[in-house]
């Protein structure tokens, strides 16, 4: 791949279908591990794991901060031809997750019973909680391998190399699963190792890659010392700064699952949070297109925003929208015609959890094409190291609207009004993203080509 003179939709496809089929095959595993849970253990079980879900959200969204902080940074000192910068900053990255997440499981390994119930767990449903947390948070180093890794690996020109460390990954989850869950009869505890497992491969491949067989981003040797600790924290801060609104974008899948759990008790009790949990296992595969997308396309943004070639940036951005807006109106169709399905791949239908998702999936799908679309745009402005746009639009959707709407809209719809928080919060966010583009076309005009958004 040539990031530099390649035609640029050539590029986008050569990047997107693999990083696609990657994401949505992990999307896949947790689709599995619900199907699983719902049949063999039950409604209990999906909401328990769904408690589990918004601490995984957190670390991947740490994750994904360095990682695409890392990777645009990379990718413009390889544009400039530096590459023991870009692979420091790799290297970089990978060391503070690692010892970020070791110290933190550590912590909640010990303290079980506050943990659960800081993740808003119910008296009813402990046991079940603290024991997915106890066989599952191993994993939460290698998923952060798998976060930061990925990025670096496309990078380094090898898309199907992680697509195959995710896909590998699901295959071993879903059998795993299927085993543990139904012939070993272990339950919730089986479902926490058959992810554990899972994720602790991929993410060990995608180290090895790193380790040994790398083209241009080899792991490089830290040098210890007080001017190499400068040097370290200095970069990390940088890659945070960059890749800060991913945490956020996590954050946001987090918060809406974290609140939603909280709201859906208040109003609809357990049935409310089982019926959520069905529609948390589908979210993912609508964040993970979006991902998709504004991943495939960061590479090519940010080589080229490095290299001044503000026509190629603003062509891959095109795509990336056209990408978006018809992905989100695909899954929108499919939520809102086929609930009915979707439901009952977890649980039977006459579940009273079951009811509830039918009902509130058409509601919820509303929101679909704008999540799809905010996740490209602030892609968009991490890529081109824009920082201040990124932030605000990623806090939009996970904090300054989603909260209040999810405290608005049960008091003015009903219990209608729960499933609709999501989709109002992304919905203005799209609207603030337009308007941002409106004002900064009226006062920029055509002056800068490398100005954000003004390819769209």
């Amino acid at each position: 791949m040539d990031l530099k003179t390649e035609n640029v939709s050539t590029l986008f496809k050569s990047f997107f279908i693999p990083t696609l089929f990657g994401m949505l095959s992990m999307c896949a595993v947790t689709a599995m591990e619900g199907i699983f849970v719902g049949h063999g253990i039950g409604s209990d079980g999906i909401a328990a794991v769904n408690i589990c879900v918004p601490l995984l959200m957190v670390f991947t969204g740490i994750g994904l901060m360095c990682g695409i902080g890392s990777s645009v940074i990379s990718s413009i000192a390889l544009s400039k031809g530096k590459i023991k910068v870009a692979r420091l900053n790799v290297t970089q990255s990978l060391l503070f997750v690692t010892t970020v997440t070791l110290i933190l499981t550590v912590i909640m390994m010990v303290f079980p019973d506050k943990t659960a119930y800081l993740l808003g767990s119910s008296e009813h449903l402990l046991e079940p909680v603290k024991e997915y947390l106890i066989w599952f948070l191993p994993s939460l180093v290698f998923q952060m391998w798998i976060s930061v890794g990925l990025f670096i690996i496309r990078l380094d020109c090898s898309p199907k190399l992680a697509m195959w460390c995710s896909v590998i990954a699901a295959l071993l989850s879903t059998f795993l699963g299927w085993l543990f869950i139904f012939p070993f009869g272990w339950g919730i505890k089986g479902a926490a190792l058959a992810a554990t497992a899972g994720i602790a491969i991929g993410g060990s491949i995608a180290m090895a890659y790193l380790l040994f067989f790398a083209r241009s981003l080899k792991l490089y040797s830290i040098k210890i010392g007080f001017r190499g600790l400068h040097l370290f924290f200095k970069n990390i801060a940088g890659q945070c700064r960059i890749g800060s609104s991913a945490l956020l974008g996590e954050a946001t899948m987090a918060v809406l699952m974290f609140v939603g759990n909280h709201v859906f008790m208040r109003y609809l009790g357990d049935d409310g949070v089982g019926a959520f949990g069905i529609c948390c296992y589908y979210t993912p595969f609508v964040f993970m297109v979006g991902n998709a997308i504004a991943q495939s396309a960061q590479p090519i943004i940010s080589f080229n925003f490095g290299s001044g070639d503000g026509k190629r940036v603003a062509e891959t951005e095109k795509i990336a929208l056209y990408t978006a807006l018809g992905c989100g109106l695909l899954v929108t169709a499919v939520f809102t015609l086929f609930p009915h399905v979707l439901v009952g791949f977890f649980i039977d239908t006459s579940n009273p959890a079951a009811r509830l998702a039918i009902s509130g999936f058409p509601y919820f799908a509303a929101g679909f094409s704008f999540f799809i679309i905010n996740l490209t745009a602030v892609g968009y402005f991490q890529s081109i190291e824009s920082i201040r746009p990124a932030t605000v639009f990623a806090l939009c959707r996970g904090v300054i609207l989603l909260i209040p709407a999810f405290i608005i809209m049960p008091r003015w719809f009903g219990t209608n009004g729960i499933w609709l928080a999501m989709p109002v919060s992304e919905f203005l966010t799209t609207a603030a993203v337009f308007g941002f583009y409106l004002l900064h076309k009226k006062t920029n005009g055509s002056r800068n080509k490398m100005q954000p958004l003004h390819s769209v």
